[in-house]
């Protein structure tokens, strides 16, 4: 079972377990963290495409850290007229562990579940 989540900008592929590096977001290490804006999700029966968004279908996640990337250098150059410019950069991330991909129809078998 994976999904296709739409978050800062960007559309990432996760499954259960997997720890994911996503830009910048504002929760603190060890929260949690739900993401709704489900692109597709398909489990082993069949695949569902939103249109933009899968309805009923919710990533949920656990903060595990924030850092820093690796430091990139920006050279900006122009020849013959002694124009240099040097920058370096740090891209700020979050580390998250997805912890489940939850759909209504599982959210309706659990509680059935529970009430037997």
């Amino acid at each position: 079972m994976y999904a296709i989540i739409e978050t800062c900008g960007k559309q990432y592929k996760v499954t259960e377990g997997d720890v994911v590096f996503f830009e910048k977001l504002d929760t603190e290490e060890g929260k949690k963290v739900t993401f709704d804006k489900v692109v597709l999700f398909s489990d082993d029966k069949k695949v569902q495409v939103g249109n933009p968004y899968v309805k009923g279908i919710s990533v949920e996640g656990k903060v595990v850290s924030h850092g820093k990337g690796k430091k990139i250098i920006v050279f900006k150059y122009k020849p013959k007229k002694n124009y240099r410019r040097k920058q370096g950069h740090r891209q700020p991330y979050t580390k998250v562990e997805i912890t489940s991909i939850k759909s209504s129809a599982t959210t309706k078998a659990a509680s059935a579940k529970v009430a037997e």
